[in-house]
């Protein structure tokens, strides 16, 4: 027997009728706790009859029904110390520390092939509307009281496990996700696969995507849904990550069979890779039209027919997967295709919509040409300029990037990227994962598990493919937000070549 009902007192609070499961390891009672008391994993000390419960194993420790555990600890934070070490200069500084003194982001410590998730970790941390739904994310409340003791389930913990882990990188600190690791792999088994000498096993990080999506869409509530088209108000993840397709099916071998109509929600696009494409674009648009079989109602059997696809709702994130990988059944692995297929840092996407969308997006589509002016102008001045010239510029605000009636939209089909999970190794089940995140402007940061380093626009640019070196796998494209003249304001901003521009 491995589940019991235990009573846990914490201070003058006492908690009568506790789920816990000896099958798993100590640190998932300690998030059901966290959970029901906010006590963060690493302030509780958790004792039976005088033995401390330790964070890896039950070893010696005598479980049964309706016993009382103790756990000590306090959600207040701890009180600031004067600091004993001498100081430090930046240049005497490590890389780890110098990112937490410049407030630039932090990484994830890899605890053993862990790599895939904490890629997917921090690429879904630059989505704003997310990372603030997960700050902000409390379980949600049985109904009944005498059910507030019973066990949250497991997509609630892990929930909370990504807020923790969120939570600890914003403090400027390295997250060691022993709890988010723990539940990943106790709420989706096949992630816990061990090989021979029980060290677990390398994971696909788009299989990760996807649950941590699925997931996700169930904890994460929508946010103002009135605002939101009637199809994307379920939860967060559908207002800003779901598309919709509007697709027409034809029956190639029946003329007198007429044309179906249909409609197809997405959270992902797909990009194919063949021979043929060289570019990102090129492998979208041939998802466009495809040959698919399937059951004729008329000719009483499967028969080949056209889809053709057009997005009639575009999300504010747009997901796009390279599809790298496929099957060989002789070494039964998912094999790569390592070839090049160049990305842009600013996608159009307004060829892959229906003529009804693109009408809605064109009265937008035309502001963005005289940003782009703009753009080029001061690109112009900042070459023509000497350090220390001041250069103006005209104050601008930002405009809202969704559609008045559909919260989570994109109003124009432009994208810009904001994130790439790249796979570097032969297969999806080995090698490595990596996240390159922007972090401003052309600024980006290579997220390799714990060590954030600064790397270039040019450098993420590299990262299409064509040989051993990383090869983006998935792409996670924003709204790209449209800057306009602020109307009868002539102030203009004054930045000096050098400084922030």
């Amino acid at each position: 027997m491995s589940a019991f009902h235990v009573k846990v007192k914490w201070g003058k609070e006492m908690y009568p009728d506790i789920e816990l499961d000896t099958g798993e390891p100590p640190m998932v009672f300690k998030a059901q706790l966290f959970a029901l008391t906010g006590v963060q994993p690493h302030r509780q000390k958790i004792m039976l009859r005088g033995a401390t419960i330790k964070d890896e194993t039950w070893d010696g420790i005598k479980m049964k029904d309706g016993v009382t555990i103790l756990m000590m600890g306090s959600k207040e934070e701890d009180v600031p110390v004067e600091p004993t070490e001498k100081t430090s200069f930046i240049e005497d500084m490590t890389e780890a520390e110098r990112n937490t003194m410049l407030q630039l982001p932090v990484g994830i410590k890899n605890l053993g092939n862990t790599c895939y998730l904490n890629a997917v970790i921090q690429c879904l941390k630059t989505v704003p509307e997310l990372h603030s739904a997960i700050k902000e994310y409390k379980p949600k409340q049985p109904e009944s009281s005498s059910l507030l003791t019973l066990a949250v389930d497991s997509a609630s913990l892990l929930t909370l496990a990504i807020q923790d882990c969120y939570k600890t990188m914003n403090s400027g600190k390295t997250a060691v996700p022993l709890i988010l690791v723990n539940l990943f792999r106790t709420t989706f088994p096949k992630f816990a696969e061990q090989g021979e000498q029980g060290k677990f096993l390398q994971q696909d990080a788009s299989e990760c995507w996807t649950e941590l999506m699925r997931l996700l869409m169930q904890e994460i509530t929508a946010k103002d849904p009135e605002k939101t088209a009637q199809n994307f108000r379920t939860s967060l993840i559908d207002q800003f990550f779901s598309g919709e397709f509007s697709c027409e099916w034809k029956c190639v071998e029946s003329e007198e069979e007429e044309v179906t109509k249909s409609t197809d929600n997405f959270q992902q696009l797909l990009c194919h890779i063949s021979q043929d494409v060289k570019y990102l674009h090129t492998g979208l648009v041939a998802r466009i039209q495809e040959q698919i079989t399937k059951k004729s109602a008329i000719l009483d059997r499967d028969a080949v027919y056209t889809k053709k696809s057009k997005i009639s709702r575009l999300p504010a994130y747009l997901t796009v997967e390279m599809v790298r990988f496929f099957y060989k059944e002789k070494e039964a692995v998912n094999a790569k295709i390592l070839k090049d297929v160049k990305f842009p840092i600013v996608l159009d996407i307004f060829e892959l919509c229906t003529e009804e969308l693109q009408k809605r997006l064109l009265p937008n589509r035309e502001k963005y040409k005289d940003m782009e002016e703009r753009e080029i102008e001061e690109e112009r001045a900042l070459k023509r300029g000497k350090p220390g010239d001041v250069i103006k510029k005209p104050k601008t605000r930002s405009m809202p990037f969704s559609f008045e009636d559909d919260l989570g939209s994109n109003n124009s089909g432009f994208y810009q990227l904001q994130a790439v999970l790249t796979h570097q190794g032969r297969s999806s089940s080995s090698g490595h994962y990596v996240s390159w995140i922007r972090l401003k402007g052309k600024e980006w940061l290579k997220c390799d598990d714990d060590e954030v380093t600064s790397v270039t626009e040019e450098e993420i640019l590299k990262l299409s493919g064509g040989g051993d070196w990383h090869c983006a796998y998935i792409l996670l494209y924003g709204p790209r937000i449209l800057e306009v003249v602020e109307e009868g304001e002539e102030t203009e901003v004054e930045t000096k070549i050098g400084e922030e521009t």
